[in-house]
């Protein structure tokens, strides 16, 4: 297997550009930026090109001097461990505001670290930073390469100090892999997102899961503001892990930074293969889930549903079968959704949630051949034929997949625009049941004319 790209941490103290630049070296806005600080929490990771020079690149929470039972505090051992782990860490100071005391206590740490230390003046553009270019001296950590984050000047000499500590041989590069073959797709990484509303247990259940405290928890709502991916492997399988920031009713979200929150959650769905809502087992099935639920099948993901923080439940029975019941009467376009339970403190349950995770991708990523779909059709139309609305029959005439993840099929015949909704649904839930797709969300076009399949 191919190695792993080489770290670059980026490490700072709060508002000094930190995420402005871990942006612009993954060439998209991943990372969140407001004028405020604190707005980075968790590691933030992403795979970086300066130049032609490819690495992993952690973006880190600002660098605080805080008692480690506080929030900031737990920030301030993340971004330690970041630093402590990676082959290089980008040490990055506000030019213009010049050298602060929580400056030289964070050069004085680093100094104390094996890992190569680059020292990076940012708002540098213009002559405004040329004295705190000149103080950066002081920290006893080399030259200081001023830089520009939010306007890319000083690429050049970033790229020439980064590349003795992160070149590779070209034998190094990891081997792509054609998505159109099945085996393939199956060996690549699953991709899991975890969601849920806030305080359900996400990022617990994450550090569960890598058996390290790699995100930040706490008693805290809302301290995961990032969608956070990591790469890991389990049972010699590789996932790639998504935490993701706690979704609250949209009445309730009048905050920038939790609907920037709220749409980096959503392009994380967007991104997954396999979302696991997470639901707090205290606090049952509320409505806020079920929206999420269907903003999860609106996207076209494969779902499961985990009842988190199992261990501390009573009769958990009458509660799973009540959970059960309202999930297929508030859900009704899925029924059957995998419901699990777990224990994001204990690590019960993960296992199976794993393994149902890898079950429904394979139902969501399948393709069926156009025989054993048409003799699947017929057999259908033939045990309930589609309705005939003002005397005049609704013909249908064939069925072909057009897509896999999500399952895409086109029914052609005459008068489609007539076809009752609950017939549709009575086709999907076939297509489900018979063809071994599952609870996966399964789409269906109609379309009239003739059968363009048929060479007549």
């Amino acid at each position: 297997m191919a190695s792993a790209l080489p770290v670059v941490a980026i490490i700072g103290r709060p508002n000094v550009g930190k995420s402005t630049l871990f942006n612009r070296l993954v060439g998209k806005r991943l990372a969140l930026v407001d004028d405020r600080p604190g707005v980075t929490r968790d590691r933030r990771e992403g795979e970086a090109n300066l130049l032609g020079l490819e690495f992993r690149i952690v973006d880190t929470a600002g660098f605080e001097d805080e008692d480690a039972q506080t929030l900031p505090g737990r920030m301030r051992a993340q971004t330690e461990a970041a630093a402590e782990q990676a082959d290089v860490a980008l040490f990055v100071i506000d030019s213009r505001a010049g050298i602060t005391p929580l400056d030289q206590e964070i050069a004085n740490w680093l100094r104390s670290l094996s890992t190569p230390i680059v020292l990076l003046a940012n708002k540098a553009e213009g002559r405004a930073g040329q004295p705190g270019i000149l103080d950066a001296y002081s920290l006893g950590l080399g030259d200081p390469i001023p830089f520009s984050a939010e306007h890319g000047e000083g690429m050049d000499d970033l790229f020439h100090q980064l590349l003795p500590h992160v070149e590779r041989d070209e034998e190094e590069v990891e081997e792509e892999f054609d998505e159109e073959d099945e085996d393939a797709r199956e060996r690549a990484p699953l991709k899991l997102a975890i969601v849920g509303r806030p305080n359900a247990g996400k990022s617990t259940l994450v550090n569960q899961m890598l058996n390290e405290d790699r995100m930040i928890t706490g008693p805290e709502a809302g301290i995961t503001r990032d969608s956070i991916s990591i790469d890991w492997m389990w049972n010699d399988r590789p996932v790639r892990l998504i935490d993701t920031a706690g979704l609250r009713r949209r009445a309730k979200v009048d905050d920038k930074l939790e609907k920037l929150s709220a749409a980096d959650t959503q392009r994380a769905i967007d991104f997954a293969e396999v979302v696991v809502l997470l639901l707090d087992a205290t606090r049952g099935l509320e409505a806020q889930d079920l929206r999420i639920a269907d903003q999860i099948f609106a996207e076209g993901r494969a779902m499961i549903i985990a009842l988190n923080k199992w261990d501390t439940v009573e009769n958990g029975s009458a509660l799973f079968q009540g959970v059960r019941a309202a999930l297929d009467e508030g859900f009704a376009q899925v029924k059957g959704v995998p419901l699990l339970t777990v224990s994001a403190f204990s690590g019960k349950g993960i296992d199976q949630l794993l393994q149902a995770a890898f079950e429904v991708r394979s139902a969501w990523s399948k393709r069926v051949s156009t025989g054993q779909l048409n003799r699947w059709f017929e057999g259908a139309i033939a045990k309930n034929p589609p309705p005939a609305p003002g005397g005049k029959r609704i013909k249908l005439r064939y069925v072909t997949q057009i897509k896999s993840r999500p399952p895409s099929f086109v029914v052609f015949g005459n008068r489609v625009d007539d076809l009752p909704e609950s017939y549709r649904r009575y086709l999907v839930n076939g297509i489900r049941k018979e063809l071994g797709f599952g609870a996966v969300p399964v789409r269906l076009t109609l379309r009239g004319g003739r059968n363009p399949y048929d060479k007549k």
